[in-house]
């Protein structure tokens, strides 16, 4: 089985689409141009509209002909830009300076609009396909949580639930999965060291915060090396250090930053606790005092093992075998589409985005294709392979006992 023709005829009219969106990127709960036109595409389809959750959400229900039975499938696609500029010189580049679709999510977008657009004159099932365009995946915005927040799944139960998510360097239209935890969480701390300050030349009359800072990022490595059972998996990466303002003035205060990532809520229970012991204590050694403000930003994304089982067998049955990866790395980047799986059972997959070569030679910027770059393009030819993909996946769903 391949790429369904009547998708693969609107191949042109969604790229255009894609691109119209790729050109006009918004942030995090500001997606009010991209929500109006889903909401319109779908509209115009005779898909049910509904809009507001999460802010800028919008949900399209379409319902069988064969009845809106209990049975139903959610599928998820998330619609906000990044905060950074383009150097790509293509006609769709980003006409927002300071802002970029850096990740994919108008490809995302424009596959789940793909197969709406064919699943409303193909509605031969019993039960509700739910499609959700979320804001605010980037940057622990958490748009998943918000639209919860806002009883998505109280007024849109979704049996199941998946999404997909393109992957620069795997081979384009080639899809991958993994059961059980597949993206780490994200988790950001700040801990502040607090002493005295006073002059450079006298030590002896200050309690230094930039000695116990440089000692407290040492000290944050054991957590890892010393601290954590070595079979799991977990970095603990400082990132920020603010101090002083002048040559000869000794601060009395320093600001550590960073993340944490863990692949279990056990492990990151562990490491903050850990941490918070290190935060408070090692500064009272040199007569300081240290504070650690931690925040749980994702939970880790834990793949269903059914439903992964599934959703793998459908690309096998649409695609062949040879395209479907079972066994793909963990990914130590985070995505709130884990907070959905807490809720409802599901599979978060890849879809392969080529290495880069799709991107007209003449335009862009001469970069890597890698997402969060600011030379990144979604490879428009995985259009009528996502769309197939979702409506393969519907069909299957309603199919089964």
């Amino acid at each position: 089985m391949t790429v369904i023709a009547d998708i693969e005829d609107k191949h042109a009219e969604f790229t255009a689409l894609r691109r119209d969106i790729h050109a006009h990127p918004e942030l995090a709960f500001k997606e009010t141009r991209t929500s109006d036109l889903v909401a319109e595409r779908l509209a115009a389809w005779g898909i049910e509209v509904h809009r507001g959750l999460g802010t800028t959400g919008v949900v399209g229900v379409l319902h069988g002909t064969r009845g809106a039975g209990e049975r139903a499938i959610g599928l998820r696609a998330d619609m906000d830009a990044l905060p950074m500029p383009e150097h790509n010189r293509f006609l769709h580049a980003s006409k927002n300076p300071g802002r970029m679709h850096g990740c994919g999510h108008d490809g995302h977008t424009a596959m789940l609009l793909g197969a709406a657009h064919y699943l409303s004159t193909h509605r031969d099932f019993d039960g509700t396909v739910n499609f959700i365009f979320q804001p605010a995946e980037e940057g622990g915005n958490a748009g998943a949580k918000a639209m919860m927040d806002d009883g998505l799944f109280d007024r849109f139960p979704c049996e199941e639930i998946y999404g997909i998510h393109n992957m620069p360097g795997f081979e384009a239209g080639h899809f991958a999965f993994r059961k059980g935890p597949t993206m780490a969480s994200s988790n950001r701390f700040d801990i502040i060291v607090r002493g005295t300050g006073g002059h450079a030349a006298q030590p002896h009359k200050a309690v230094d915060t930039i000695v116990i800072a440089a000692q407290m990022v040492g000290a944050l490595q054991t957590l890892i090396s010393r601290h954590k059972n070595p079979i799991d998996v977990a970095v603990v990466s400082v990132t920020q250090i603010h101090a002083g303002d002048a040559y000869n003035v000794l601060p009395g205060e320093a600001v550590i930053k960073g993340t944490v990532r863990t692949f279990s809520t056990e492990v990151l229970d562990d490491i903050e606790a850990n941490m918070r012991r290190i935060a408070e204590m090692l500064p009272q050694a040199h007569g300081g005092t240290g504070e650690l403000k931690f925040h749980r930003a994702y939970p880790p994304l834990v793949n269903w093992d059914a439903q992964t089982d599934f959703a793998m067998q459908v690309a096998k049955d649409t695609f062949g075998a040879d395209k479907v990866d079972g066994n793909t790395p963990q990914h130590g980047g985070a995505e709130d589409f884990s907070f959905y799986l807490q809720k409802v059972p599901g599979c978060y997959l890849f879809v392969g985005n080529g290495g880069g070569g799709h991107r007209e030679e003449t335009y862009h910027g001469m970069g890597p294709c890698e997402l969060h770059n600011p030379n990144y393009d979604f490879n428009d030819a995985l259009l009528p392979v996502g769309s197939t993909y979702w409506v393969r996946l519907v069909e299957a769903f309603f199919a089964r006992e």
